[in-house]
């Protein structure tokens, strides 16, 4: 198999994004998707793999590339707010918070419709949900129309990573990498997103508190 390595950036100014790369490679990630693919992405904290969250046989990939136990579960990513109850039920008192919360470095943990491939939660009927606040990644889930199984660029267990340099040994195995360049304005640290369970009416835990805890509490206290 031969990866793909696609450049989002702007040569001669590589903090931004080229307008015509990103359309371009937006397409390319969403194409490659679609087929079944495993692909490297850019979000708001670190370098993520991606994958439709119902392809069963990209799942699995997903886990074998990570090395990550099949009962451990992943996240998946939309491409909006309106997404949402595709995916979850959403208590009354929860749906006032998702526009305060989302886009952003926030996992939402969630009750998840009977449907949702059930090798991402396989021993929960809980589901985490996240939109990462990259438009990359945002404009790659709606051209999809889907659901997209999201965790971070590592091995089980290892050193989350702000470069695709970072995970090189992972590249072979990978159908593309999409270099946003190195991540870490809103996750220097590499903490990843602050995990919050809003399954329950009316309360919250903090599962993981993420680079974000400060702005959640904030929210939800």
């Amino acid at each position: 198999m031969t990866t793909k390595l696609v450049s989002l950036n702007n040569r001669s100014n590589p903090n931004r994004l080229s307008v015509a790369s990103y359309l371009s490679a937006a397409q390319c990630a969403a194409s490659l998707l679609n087929r079944g693919g495993v692909i490297a992405v850019p979000t708001d904290t670190v370098y993520g793999l991606a994958c439709l969250a119902q392809n069963k046989n990209a799942v699995k990939r997903l886990f074998q590339i990570k090395q990550r136990n099949n009962d451990r579960p992943i996240s998946i990513c939309v491409g909006s707010i309106q997404d949402i109850p595709k995916y979850c039920k959403i208590g009354v008192k929860v749906m006032p918070l998702l526009n305060d919360l989302l886009p952003g470095p926030v996992t939402l943990l969630l009750k998840a419709l009977p449907y949702i491939n059930k090798s991402l939660i396989p021993k929960t009927n809980l589901v985490g949900l996240r939109i990462p606040d990259h438009p990359f990644m945002i404009h790659v889930a709606q051209l999809c129309n889907a659901a997209i199984a999201l965790t971070s660029a590592n091995k089980s267990n290892e050193t989350s990573c702000l470069n695709i340099k970072e995970f090189k040994q992972l590249w072979p195995d990978l159908d593309a990498i999409f270099d946003g360049s190195t991540l870490g304005t809103i996750d220097p640290m590499r903490l990843g997103s602050t995990i919050v369970d809003l399954s329950v009416e009316g309360d919250f835990r903090i599962i993981r508190n993420g680079c974000a805890l400060d702005y959640v509490k904030k929210i939800l206290c």
